[in-house]
């Protein structure tokens, strides 16, 4: 069976019934079975689904209409996505930029870079989250780009004055440096450690939990270890 062989609402009730929701967790290998296999029509129609799950399938699937044929349109729906209310729609984003980074490099830096300007800090997350992943990091460009991608996102929440900083999805973004800095530093000890370790120069609230949290993970400490 493909995704082809089922039509209209069958496509749909297909998804729907093997979600995994609800639920503690969302089936995510039918989501990127779906991302791969789907067309781009239905991959379209399911990012404007009022279900979660399907939208999230959808999502991930623009990733992979951006590998075929480079679009403002389905970049602009995916960056849309970075800042939704919905986290899994979040998620699904991150996962959709990475599939990119899996199949064309280039495509995925300029993404991330994009990203990683926005004034807006869960797009912002978006930026760290989807280039902190330990198999992209493989690559020594990828691996560069995390560092400066951290420290930026950094500077901004550093930037943001004090009742901003109580705002959600500034936490969020926060919440995300506190493990995508150690990510980045296991991948690339001898350029990113620096980085960080620089970090612990400042006394700003923010930055020492950040600090803090990554000192818990242990893929950092065993690199301070060694």
């Amino acid at each position: 069976m493909t995704f082809a062989d089922l039509d209209g609402d069958e496509l749909w009730s297909y998804l729907q019934e093997r979600s995994g929701l609800p639920g503690p967790r969302a089936n995510l290998a039918l989501m990127l079975e779906f991302a791969r296999g789907a067309d781009d029509d239905d991959i379209l129609r399911a990012v404007e689904s009022e279900d979660e799950y399907i939208r999230c399938c959808g999502i991930v699937g623009l990733g992979f209409i951006l590998v075929r044929s480079r679009g403002e349109a389905v970049l602009d729906s995916l960056t849309e996505a970075t800042s939704s209310a919905s986290w899994r729609a979040r998620e699904a984003a991150a996962m959709a930029v990475q599939a990119i980074g899996d199949a064309d490099p280039e495509l995925f830096r300029a993404i991330i870079e994009q990203w990683s300007r926005s004034a807006h800090p869960l797009t912002l997350r978006a930026a760290a989250a989807g280039i902190c992943e330990p198999r992209l990091l493989k690559d020594r460009t990828n691996a560069a780009l995390a560092v400066q991608v951290c420290r930026d996102a950094n500077e901004w929440i550093v930037s943001q004055p004090d009742d901003a900083r109580r705002d959600a999805d500034t936490r969020t973004l926060r919440q995300a440096l506190g493990y995508c800095w150690s990510v980045a530093v296991a991948a690339d000890p001898e350029n990113a450690l620096p980085a960080f370790v620089s970090l612990g120069a400042s006394d700003d609230a923010d930055v020492v939990w950040i600090v803090r949290e990554n000192r818990k993970k242990a893929r950092l400490r065993k690199v301070l270890e060694t």
